[in-house]
């Protein structure tokens, strides 16, 4: 029995996913059933790696996924448009949906699988979040039994990469994102990656598959690494720490109803933490729940091969379910997502962490004691304050503070910025 593909997008991962389908020698046996009937490109002319016949290629998107005889939509292009509009006439065709499209399942995930449930048919998305690593379908299935408390995660390769360069060769930012561009491993405007959006994305979607509900996107605080320096990386270093971009789900204890923090930025992870060996592209997701305590998933976060694996993966399940001929008066609940209710997210102001913070002061006896007294005055407790030397004739110092809530921090912050004393604040980063 063959059941048929419609792959929209023949760029880095379509060609992998395609490589895949069309060489199951050695593979799953259910990968022979599946067959690829169309591939919707941009332009027919360019030159591919793949030979293939001339007809299996369209630039009529829209006739793929209106096409009776084809079973699964598998959207590669990426972006919000057209990708979106594909998915839900996709969806109202009566086709079932593989996607690696974080973007657009981030933003319209709600409204995608409002119809995918409506018209009963499948939606998976394995591919938007890890790479290779499989992650989503292990919060729907493997690890269902679980109450999740926290999901922290290195989620973005290209960000991961120029961190681990900076700090491993003492590079400055800058020079290293230009690294990165002549690697392919960031794009030509980065934005996105070093910007964390796209970690936000993917930690909205880990967010709303283990805790069952939707999430807006912009619910979610994000920070990138574009302030990160070698001094900080140097500094973090001396104090036992690597900075990495982490992408944080914390569901707060006792909250009820129940409140979740979510929050992307540079943090300092101590080097005794699972995550602080996760170097260059590679992406790893820790999770903790009851009563598993922690898990961690680690591998590739991008590429070719490891995202075409689990698009294929996502395809092969909903094959299987097809496979055994169940009706589709209703859906596997393991296979399908259905949030009914949106997160109800804190403000950035309530959470509770640890600080490090960077300052250039004037030389000048007493200042040690201003900024200890003014932190005292917010109720920022300190662990650690250290002159570390000079720059021209300002001294450096450094600062940890203890768990405290981010709206006092930031209150502190701003009344330390008046003091005539302090020149400049080079460095706020998170502490893990």
């Amino acid at each position: 029995m063959a059941f048929k593909i419609g792959l929209l997008g023949l760029g880095t991962v379509g060609t992998g996913t395609a490589n895949i389908l069309f060489n199951p020698e050695g593979r799953h046996p259910l990968i022979q059933d599946i067959t690829i009937t169309q591939i919707g490109v941009k332009s027919l002319e360019k030159k591919r790696n793949l030979e293939l016949p001339s007809e299996m290629l369209t630039s009529d998107l829209d006739a793929i996924v209106t096409n009776p005889d084809i079973d699964i939509i598998v959207e590669l292009i990426g972006g919000l448009e057209p990708a979106r509009s594909l998915i839900l006439k996709a969806i109202a065709h009566g086709k079932h949906v593989v996607t690696a499209n974080k973007a657009v399942m981030a933003r319209f995930g709600p409204e995608i699988y409002t119809a995918a449930n409506e018209a009963k048919v499948y939606v998976l998305l394995e591919a938007a979040v890890g790479g290779g690593i499989p992650i989503v379908e292990p919060l729907k299935q493997s690890l269902g039994a679980n109450r999740f408390e926290n999901i922290i995660g290195i989620v973005n390769g290209t960000t991961n990469y120029i961190l681990t360069q900076m700090t491993q060769n003492g590079v400055d930012f800058e020079d290293v994102l230009k690294e990165a561009q002549a690697l392919g491993y960031a794009e030509a405007d980065p934005t996105a990656d070093v910007g964390g959006l796209d970690a936000a994305y993917k930690i909205a979607i880990l967010t709303s598959l283990a805790f069952g509900g939707k999430i807006n996107r912009e619910d979610v605080y994000c920070e990138g690494i574009t302030k990160i320096t070698s001094s900080d990386i140097s500094y973090a270093e001396k104090l036992g720490f690597v900075i990495k971009l982490l992408a944080i789900a914390h569901k707060v204890p006792k909250s009820n109803p129940e409140i979740l923090q979510l929050r992307v930025h540079p943090t300092f992870v101590p080097k005794s933490h699972p995550l602080a060996n996760i170097n260059g592209v590679n992406n790893a997701i820790l999770v903790e729940g009851q009563p598993l305590g922690q898990v961690m998933f680690y591998g590739p976060g991008a590429g070719a091969g490891p995202t075409a694996s689990a698009v294929v993966a996502d395809i092969m399940n909903i094959v299987a379910v097809l496979h055994s001929g169940k009706k589709a008066e209703s859906l596997d609940p393991l296979l399908s997502s259905s949030p009914q209710h949106y997160c109800q997210v804190s403000s950035i102001d309530d959470v509770y962490s640890r600080f490090y913070a960077r300052f250039l002061c004037a030389d000048v006896p007493g200042v040690i004691g201003h900024l200890g007294t003014t932190f005292g005055e917010f109720e920022v407790s300190l662990e650690s304050v250290v002159q570390i030397g000079f720059q021209g004739d300002f001294a450096e110092i450094v600062v940890v503070t203890h768990q405290v809530r981010e709206g006092n921090f930031r209150n502190a912050i701003k009344e330390i910025r008046s003091l005539n004393a302090i020149k400049n604040i080079p460095s706020i980063v998170r502490v893990l």
